[in-house]
């Protein structure tokens, strides 16, 4: 067409983003399971570290304090006051290791038991919102890769 100029506009090159770190996307993925968590039990009185510790000595009862606080992702000093907290609350009881007596064993109460069983379908049903868009084989490999990464780490 007579008269009539086309510019074409060329824009610059964007650079290339790089995906998040597997590391950030991890901890996102902490941090967001941990807030729905605290949500789910803060009814019962309870913070999702004190739940977890719970769900820790549902699997393996009778652990000592460090055993537990590597269980369950706390330091020594947090699961001394996650313990006490636990044990005032009756969720929890201690009681001397039969076979070494300076240890004591901390082991759950019925009160701990069902507060667990009240939050266990919620819980689940956080899981599977979690993996919602995920198969069950997708969702086995996550399983497994993450026990793989946690191992390499441990």
């Amino acid at each position: 067409m007579a008269g009539t100029q086309t510019t074409k506009t060329t824009s610059a090159p964007q650079p290339h983003k790089a995906p998040p770190s597997l590391l950030y996307m991890v901890k996102q993925v902490e941090l967001v399971v941990r807030s729905h968590l605290d949500e789910l039990v803060k009814p019962s009185g309870i913070t999702a570290l004190q739940y977890t510790a719970l769900t820790v000595l549902q699997r393996h009862d009778g652990l000592s304090a460090a055993q537990l606080a590597r269980d369950s992702f706390v330091t020594a000093q947090s699961i001394a006051d996650l313990v006490r907290s636990l044990e005032t609350r009756g969720l929890i009881r201690r009681e001397r290791n039969p076979r070494n007596r300076r240890e004591l064993l901390i082991l759950l109460t019925t009160e701990g038991r069902e507060l667990l069983d009240r939050h266990a379908g919620p819980v689940r049903e956080l899981e599977e919102r979690m993996v919602r868009e995920l198969t069950a084989h997708q969702t086995e490999q996550l399983r497994t890769a993450l026990t793989k990464a946690w191992h390499a780490l441990s």
